[in-house]
């Protein structure tokens, strides 16, 4: 089966499996999820949560975070793990959006990576998940997992992986897609031990290096 068969067969049962998927951040403004994002870096989105719920009401927005003493802002953020770099990324991604952006998180991908701690998957998930705009692709861990699994891509670096699957899957469909193989990959196809039985693909999947 054709890569493009295997991802229009992936993104239907996708739609059946996940229909309302969703990036599993919480944030109530684009400038939080901006922050949940940087935050996930080598992080469970779980322990995210549970920080920004008391991190987010005591800086609400750009101009706290950059205005935070540092060491304080260290402390507040070092359940999400290596702290001082986040710390660092956080408070210098607020300045440069105050002192570039007005402090509106901006709408396209060439924009948001001239941020301090931004890179293009960063810039994807919010632009998919806060303006429902098809930027490209979400490639983290778990999409870039099930893509070379499937066999939709030969790929190892995320930005070349996202390239394979904008040419697979229709960009209608690109703010759903990532999300929800996000989901599949966090809960089926894990890293170690994945439920290949349980899988919504088991039929077309050649299990590529299970």
């Amino acid at each position: 089966m054709k890569p493009a068969e295997k991802a229009a067969l992936l993104l239907e049962r996708l739609r059946e499996k996940h229909p309302d998927a969703r990036y599993e951040l919480n944030w109530s403004t684009p400038f939080e999820l901006l922050v949940a994002t940087i935050l996930a870096a080598q992080c469970t989105d779980e322990r995210v949560n549970r920080v920004t719920a008391t991190v987010f009401p005591k800086y609400p927005g750009p101009q706290a975070f950059a205005d935070a003493d540092t060491s304080e802002l260290e402390e507040d953020l070092k359940p999400t793990g290596f702290f001082k770099q986040k710390t660092k990324s956080v408070q210098a991604m607020s300045r440069a959006l105050l002192a570039d952006f007005g402090g509106e998180v901006p709408r396209t991908v060439s924009e948001l990576v001239t941020l301090p701690g931004v890179a293009r998957k960063t810039a994807n998930v919010v632009l998919n998940t806060a303006f429902n705009l098809a930027s490209g692709i979400i490639v983290d861990t778990h999409v870039a997992r099930v893509s070379q699994r499937l066999g939709l891509t030969k790929h190892e670096k995320p930005e070349a992986i996202e390239e394979d699957l904008m040419k697979l899957v229709p960009q209608d469909a690109w703010t759903f897609f990532g999300p929800a193989t996000v989901l599949h990959g966090r809960y089926t196809c894990t890293a170690k031990k994945p439920k290949c039985d349980e899988c919504i693909v088991k039929d077309i999947c050649p299990r590529i290096g299970v």
